[in-house]
């Protein structure tokens, strides 16, 4: 066989077998890991966490780049619309990848067929927070004042997971509950402690700082368990909602095409360092719990959440043109 005839069978082989080649020297350069919302929220702050590690371990860079916009679904259509060589992934989570789709009328993508699952990071309970001043210490005391007067919830926007979370616990208690939305969580915050309103779900990162000193009182964490982090805050379920179980997912997603061997070995190494003690500490300060899932796994947990989701969004009657 001549050299170039050589030349010509290997280029072939590469052409029918591009994933293997391409996993075995993958990455060849920068990941970036885009993340759709903006700086200091739990997503940048999980990505940033595995972006550091991922890059110790493949010797690239690996970078975070913040994308906000329309509930996440700008940085989520360009993750859609990237080339699927596994060097672009998006940092996505339930409250964008599973409300969105019954929330928004019209999406530039499909939250399936779009995306390839490529590897869970972390689950993140939401917390029940209210000013140490409030009239009630407890969720039945809660419920009880609830039941006698007019209470008022704030959250990121409507449709967002903190408004559909008291959509869930006004259901599940049989409560009315003033929804108030603001234009992100910050602001919803802040009048919170002003006293303008009187709770508000919210992920139990962005509070974490707060509840130790003391500037906000937690009232119920939304998992079926309660959290390392804070042992002391009792579930929603301990609390009289026995069947509230919402603790978010968050997770790596790549552009649909992406081979499936480069989705693997991507899901392995991520696996792989959710078990580092130094990831599980930085988590675990984060309020959130390491999850490690395969990408037929994680694409199942995106399913049922797709279809809890869309009953929620649509007894609130949130909708976004």
């Amino acid at each position: 066989m001549t050299r170039r005839s050589l030349f010509s069978a290997l280029a072939f082989l590469l052409a029918l077998s591009p994933s293997m080649v391409s996993a075995q020297d993958f990455p060849v350069r920068t990941v970036r890991i885009l993340v759709p919302q903006t700086p200091g929220g739990a997503s940048d702050a999980l990505a940033r966490v595995v972006a550091q590690k991922l890059s110790e371990k493949w010797a690239q860079p690996v970078v975070v780049e913040n994308r906000a916009g329309a509930g996440g679904n700008v940085g989520m259509e360009v993750v859609a619309q990237g080339t699927p060589d596994g060097h672009l992934l998006l940092m996505s989570y339930a409250g964008s990848h599973a409300i969105n789709p019954a929330l928004y009328k019209r999406l530039p993508f499909d939250p399936v067929k779009d995306f390839a699952p490529v590897a869970t990071l972390a689950t993140l309970p939401f917390v029940l927070v209210a000013r140490p001043d409030a009239s009630f210490r407890t969720v039945p005391e809660l419920v009880a004042q609830a039941g006698k007067s007019t209470l008022t919830f704030g959250s990121a926007g409507n449709g967002s997971v903190n408004h559909l979370l008291g959509v869930m616990f006004a259901m599940n208690t049989g409560t009315r509950l003033t929804h108030v939305p603001y234009k992100g969580a910050a602001p919803a915050m802040q009048d919170l402690m002003g006293g303008q309103i009187n709770m508000v779900f919210t992920s139990l990162p962005s509070v974490a700082g707060l509840l130790r000193g003391g500037q906000l009182r937690a009232l119920a964490v939304t998992s079926a368990r309660r959290s390392a982090t804070f042992p002391d805050v009792p579930t929603l379920a301990e609390s009289g909602l026995r069947q509230f179980d919402v603790a978010p997912w968050f997770g790596l997603f790549a552009p649909g095409p992406t081979p499936p061997a480069i989705v693997r070995k991507i899901n392995q190494d991520v696996n792989e360092l959710l078990t580092h003690k130094d990831v599980i500490e930085k988590f675990n300060t984060q309020g959130a719990d390491p999850l490690a899932r395969s990408p037929a796994e994680f694409a199942e947990m995106l399913r049922a959440d797709l279809a809890t989701w869309a009953d929620v969004v649509k007894t609130s009657g949130a909708q976004i043109d």
